[in-house]
This record gives C-alpha cells, sequence and structure tokens, in this order.
C-alpha cells in the first residue's frame, strides 16, 4: 500500500511541477490530429445525417453547424472523427456488438 501511496504522490508532485513551469522529468506527449471533413466522413459511412449524429453521440443541430463549416469538433469528437476517417466501418463495428 505504501508503494502505490508514494507513486501517487510522486506523480502529482510531478504534474503540479510541470504546471508552474518547472522541470521535473515528466514526459509530454504531443499529438497532432488533423482537421476533419465531417460531411465527407458521414458520406463514407453511409449513413445519414440523424443516424451518424446519434451514432457519435452528438445533437444532429451539431452535426449540422460542423458540416456547415460553421463550427469545428474539438477534443474527444475530432479524434474520434478523425478515426473514422480512417476506418468509415468503425462505427458500424463497434455499435453491432
Amino acid at each position: 500500500m505504501s508503494e502505490a501511496y508514494d507513486r501517487i504522490k510522486r506523480g502529482l508532485n510531478e504534474a503540479l511541477a510541470f504546471a508552474e513551469g518547472r522541470s521535473a522529468g515528466a514526459v509530454v506527449h504531443h499529438i497532432e490530429v488533423p482537421i476533419v471533413d465531417v460531411a465527407a466522413i458521414r458520406a463514407s459511412t453511409g449513413l445519414s445525417q440523424s443516424q451518424f449524429a446519434k451514432s457519435i453521440g452528438v445533437a444532429k443541430g451539431t452535426l449540422l453547424n460542423w458540416e456547415h463549416g460553421r463550427r469545428q469538433p474539438t477534443g474527444p469528437a475530432q479524434v474520434l472523427l478523425a478515426m473514422i476517417a480512417r476506418r468509415p466501418s468503425l462505427v458500424r463495428e463497434l455499435l453491432a456488438a
């Protein structure tokens, strides 16, 4: 139990030092997520706007805003869409189970 506590404490201290701009030996990974063409990605899945929005857990209005360029997906949505762009069958495969 003490070993786990020490590791967690050390990790928290490293995180605090990093947040304060001090070098704490933390390894930082930077991942570039590409800008996505939401309309093209949805079209590649063969799903309607309603079906696609539901399958990725967003409101249809959100999807429409993305497709019409009024807004851009960010964070987890951008990552999910980039994954679907690489493998359009992903949504069907995962939701079929």
